[in-house]
């Protein structure tokens, strides 16, 4: 069901995070008989106000939520956003005949946006993609606030009490609280690469530009002698050439041998002596 929200359309258009939290604290919490029955009427009659409704109600939780993640750096309004969603998105789903109310059912959501949020955001480099690294990153953060840098002994605990192995720890350790570097932040003066900026000790792989250049211009002088020699050849002997080394499906002596009327040592000796004439051509180039 697509519903748009248009108090929250209102917030969005206006930017600001007071606003948001304005409206959030003038919604009245719904009963549990107000919120079954504006859930049915979402459902049964595709009432968009009632979906709104439900959402503006429930505003202060994904606020309460958003609050907990103020440790990573990131702007608090876009967390709220991205809490926003996932709210949305469990309202849609919500279904008031579970006997579950809307706020435990949303918890869910709005967590899992939020993460997903984070680990975008976190470093240029996603620090977890498995759900597995997505469970440590977020436990491990919560744990390296309490106890600092975490000792070997900290770190069998920690990995203890999460399920996981030390050695997973301390990767995501690393992951969690290691630097992104710029490979190619230019001067403020002259645009040229400060010292010990890693984008120009960085060794390419790849070949020279000069080289690959010279190598190609070869090529083409080798394919131009090539073409103009086979030119040259009788029909019989370019057709051989062409049959035996050029054609994607080749022939064998045999089969020439058939096809000329002739012996397959006739055909050998008729390629041998154009493949000797195409190697004269090409030799003084790469003399």
């Amino acid at each position: 069901m697509a519903t748009k929200i248009t108090g929250l359309e209102r917030w969005s258009s206006a930017g600001s995070l007071e606003q948001y939290l304005a409206l959030a604290s003038t919604m009245p919490v719904l009963d549990a008989d107000e919120e079954r029955a504006l859930a049915t009427r979402m459902h049964a009659e595709r009432d968009r106000h009632a979906a709104e409704r439900l959402v503006l109600s429930h505003l202060r939780l994904v606020i309460r939520i958003a609050r907990g993640y103020d440790g990573y750096g990131l702007a608090l309004a876009d967390v709220v956003q991205e809490g926003t969603i996932g709210l949305m998105r469990a309202v849609r789903r919500f279904d008031p005949a579970r006997g579950v109310r809307l706020a435990a059912f949303a918890v869910h959501f709005v967590r899992a946006q939020i993460h997903e949020f984070v680990l975008r955001n976190w470093r240029v480099v996603r620090v977890a993609t498995t759900k597995a690294q997505r469970k440590l990153f977020f436990n491990l953060r919560g744990a390296k606030r309490r106890v600092g840098w975490l000792s070997p002994s900290e770190t069998e605990s920690v990995a203890s009490a999460l399920g996981v192995s030390a050695g997973d720890v301390t990767e995501m350790e690393s992951r969690l609280f290691g630097q992104d570097l710029a490979l190619d932040l230019p001067d403020a003066d002259d645009g040229e690469l400060e010292p010990g900026v890693y984008a120009g000790q960085l060794r390419d792989p790849g070949p020279d530009p000069e080289d690959a250049t010279a190598q190609a211009e070869l090529r083409s002088a080798y394919e131009r002698a090539i073409a103009e020699e086979m030119a040259r050849l009788d029909p019989r002997s370019r057709d051989i050439v062409r049959r035996r080394w050029l054609d994607d499906d080749r022939l064998t002596l045999e089969a020439l041998a058939e096809q000329y009327g002739v012996s397959k040592e006739r055909v050998r000796q008729i390629e041998a002596r154009a493949l000797a004439r195409l190697r004269g051509a090409i030799a003084p180039l790469a003399a």
